[in-house]
């Protein structure tokens, strides 16, 4: 395919020379009614860009397939059989995902360590969760992909589940052996959906992780704009074989989505798509070699503790991105989030991710010298001034078997029932009738369903002293838990 096109980009380009005047949204008609003030900061030519794809972009009766071409190449690209936009992130993509798989009432396989929008998906479709709990790393105190023969026994002990959800790479770079499982859920029968939200660039280099579609996944969710080159909530999804329908795909994404598509999205996803086609192998060859040179003067830096590959020579991971700068600050006697907010509040350095325990920088094609020698100048201040940065009440973190909490209800019943609001001390033993994700990373300590135990509220409440934010919960301050009403 020629890969020189981009089809949606050409589109705005021809909109723009026939000169049409639009009498239908967006209502501030291409910027000429957008306040000035507005256009000085955010810039006239992001809303002469928001044009319809329909009756803009494209005409409803003599279509020119400008948004199936466009999805053509990416598929192209990637090597999927057929690939699909998405402009409401990846957050509702696999929603999508798990509905086009598992229906209200039936058994779908999930990694355990998944982000609050699977969990919500959860509770959305009515599936049954099968949790397949991952690999946890004690030293690091750290969740890592499940294996292969976990989601085996899985699936011996639930013959009748229809899939599995998969994420991977975690948002710390671990990833899983996508390849592995998805030949055992092959073996029964069923599809591997692969939530790699982190991974739209891994296949653009070989010395990257194995990309899901190259790895024998079914359906792939990727967000384009975490490791990529287009704007928030773009998303894709990638699918291949015939374990997973297209149309129902598309009729679950129809059901979900918006039908105010962002023409911005398409946009840059396409341009992405070709800048990869064309340039990504170099840019990620440099995008390598830089995030190398910093994980190796970081890990010269006293105090901190860059993670890399030995989390795969140890066998706790299949593989790592690189590109993922994640860095052990716990010697420095502070917390991850404290290092992040320090670096923020002074550095004007503002950082992927934090814990507990650790920081994270992700590097992208976009990085250069001078976002290198930045983040490494911050880096250095940090371990020269930590001493001076308010130590607080420890976050008490349980043991790995004390995460793992029984499942009474199905998640959306639980969501949905009669509850009450107990205080905290009389909350353990109780069903969770609320999701509780510390952010970051926003991995739910308690899920809707499950049994609240005394270990993971001391974790949480400890967490909350601490100054972990924790903002889906229905009191932040976990003072109080919404739980399922006893009968």
């Amino acid at each position: 395919m020629d890969h020189s096109r981009v089809p949606v980009l050409e589109a705005l380009e021809e909109f723009r020379r026939r000169g049409d005047v639009v009498f239908g949204p967006p209502g501030h008609k291409q910027g000429r009614g957008v306040d000035p003030r507005v256009a000085e900061i955010v810039g006239l030519d992001v809303f002469r860009s928001d044009v319809l794809s329909l009756n803009g972009l494209d005409d409803r009766r003599q279509s020119q397939g400008v948004l199936s071409q466009a999805q053509e190449l990416m598929a192209d690209a990637v090597g999927a059989e057929q690939a699909f936009f998405s402009t409401c992130g990846s957050s509702l993509s696999v929603k999508t995902a798990m509905l086009a798989v598992a229906g209200p009432g039936e058994k779908l396989l999930l990694s355990r360590n998944a982000h609050k929008s699977v969990i919500s998906g959860v509770v959305v479709n009515g599936v049954e969760p099968i949790w397949v709990h991952p690999r946890f790393d004690r030293q690091r105190h750290l969740a890592h992909p499940p294996e292969p023969d976990d989601v085996r026994r899985s699936l011996q002990e639930h013959p009748d589940a229809k899939g599995m959800l998969l994420i991977t790479p975690t948002d710390w770079g671990t990833c899983a052996d996508i390849r592995g499982v998805a030949r055992v859920c092959h073996e029964f029968g069923v599809p591997l959906i692969v939530d790699e939200a982190w991974g739209a660039h891994l296949p653009f280099h070989p010395e990257l992780p194995a990309w899901g579609m190259d790895a024998e996944a079914d359906l792939v969710v990727t967000s384009v704009h975490k490791m990529g080159g287009a704007i928030e909530q773009s998303s894709v999804f990638h699918l291949q074989y015939d374990r997973v329908s297209p149309e129902a795909l598309k009729q679950r994404e129809d059901l979900l989505g918006t039908t105010s598509a962002s023409s911005l999205v398409y946009m840059t996803l396409d341009g992405w798509r070709r800048q990869m086609v064309e340039q990504g192998h170099d840019l990620l060859d440099a995008a390598l070699r830089r995030a190398e040179r910093i994980r190796l003067v970081a890990g010269d830096l006293p105090g901190l503790r860059p993670m890399g590959q030995e989390v795969v020579d140890e066998g706790l991971a299949a593989e790592f991105d690189p590109l993922k700068i994640v860095i052990d600050v716990r010697e420095l006697g502070i917390s991850g989030m404290q290092a992040a907010e320090w670096l923020r509040a002074e550095l004007h350095v503002d950082l992927g991710g934090s814990d507990t325990c650790r920081i994270s920088a992700s590097i992208t094609h976009a990085d250069d010298d001078e976002t290198e020698k930045t983040l490494l100048d911050a880096l250095r201040a940090l371990t020269e001034r930590a001493g001076s940065i308010e130590r607080r009440p420890p976050v008490r973190l349980p043991e790995p078997s004390a995460l793992e909490l029984e499942q009474a209800m199905l998640p959306r019943e639980a969501f949905f029932a009669e509850v009450d609001h107990v205080p905290a001390e009389q909350a353990a033993g109780r069903v969770a009738a609320e999701m509780i994700s510390p952010y970051p990373p926003g991995v739910p300590a308690i899920a809707p369903g499950e049994v609240i135990t005394d270990a993971v509220l001391d974790h949480l409440r400890s967490g909350v002293e601490h100054g972990v934010l924790i903002p889906d919960a229905a009191d932040p301050s976990v003072r109080t838990l919404r739980v399922v009403a006893r009968r």
